[in-house]
């Protein structure tokens, strides 16, 4: 996938992952993109890892890893504001 793919990609996995885990969080939109941008290749690392194979194309597969990593990234994001 290419560079635009992966955006897309992160910011359906952002929001999806923002609609598990509502809650007040700032920076809106641009933080939810980039929260799923960094947790789908977050994901995809930590599922590289695991044995759970690659992800070099879109699949379901692929699309629940970057969830889960935008959820993983999300929590921390929440922890270290809560903290700030």
């Amino acid at each position: 996938m290419g560079i635009l793919s992966w955006i897309v990609f992160g910011l359906i996995a952002g929001a999806l992952a923002k609609w598990i885990m509502p809650g007040d969080d700032p920076g809106g939109l641009f933080i939810t993109t980039g929260i799923g941008v960094v947790g789908a290749f977050v994901g995809g690392y930590i599922g590289t890892m695991m044995g759970l194979g690659t992800v070099d194309g879109f699949d379901i597969r692929s699309f629940f890893i970057a969830i889960g990593g935008a959820i993983i990234l999300l929590a921390g994001y929440r922890m270290v504001k809560k903290k700030g």
